[in-house]
């Protein structure tokens, strides 16, 4: 727990290939993933500068946890192209949540934090922002506005994990 960014809800590994990635985590009895094939962020911004990414991503949650697979699918710069390019594949950062975004996000600039890359889903209560912490932490710090949509589906995978017998290991979103 961070005394000034609460607990990590979120961890985000970026793979190859996502229904691989879903097959190995549901092994270890994780699940029901939620899954998007064609999930697109609105106003994406890299380094600065505005790109079209696209990509597939699943969720589940383990306990608190929620689990984030990211497989982009074309070849747009982006913190998730910057760590397969490096040769890596894996955790690639870790998110809190907060209603109180803007906020956040000018505490961590204020602690000399850099956005890499930032955009939106699910409308514009569903910011996010990735921030460059590898030297500090050996991951990206992600910070993810909890409002809208987001928050409703955030809670919905949350409670189908509770208890989760096996059924409808994949539901798409």
């Amino acid at each position: 727990m961070s005394k000034d960014l609460g607990p990590v809800c979120q961890n985000g590994y970026i793979v190859k290939d996502i229904e691989t990635a879903i097959s190995e985590w549901l092994k270890l009895g994780v699940g029901p993933w939620f899954y998007m094939e064609n999930a697109m962020l609105d106003n994406f911004k890299y380094k600065g500068q505005p790109y079209n990414i696209e990509m597939k991503v699943a969720l589940a949650n383990s306990g608190d946890l929620q689990i984030e697979l990211i497989q982009q699918t074309n070849d747009v710069p982006s913190m998730y192209h910057d760590f397969l390019n490096s040769g890596r594949e894996g955790l690639q950062h870790i998110a809190y949540w907060t209603e109180n975004y803007d906020e956040m996000y000018q505490h961590l600039l204020s602690q000399g934090l850099e956005v890499v890359h930032e955009g939106q889903i699910g409308g514009p209560q569903g910011r996010m922002a990735y921030f460059d912490a590898e030297h500090l932490i050996g991951t990206a710090l992600e910070i993810s506005e909890l409002a809208g949509s987001k928050k409703q589906i955030f809670e919905y995978i949350k409670k189908a994990s509770i208890g989760w017998n096996g059924s409808k290991p994949i539901r798409k979103l």
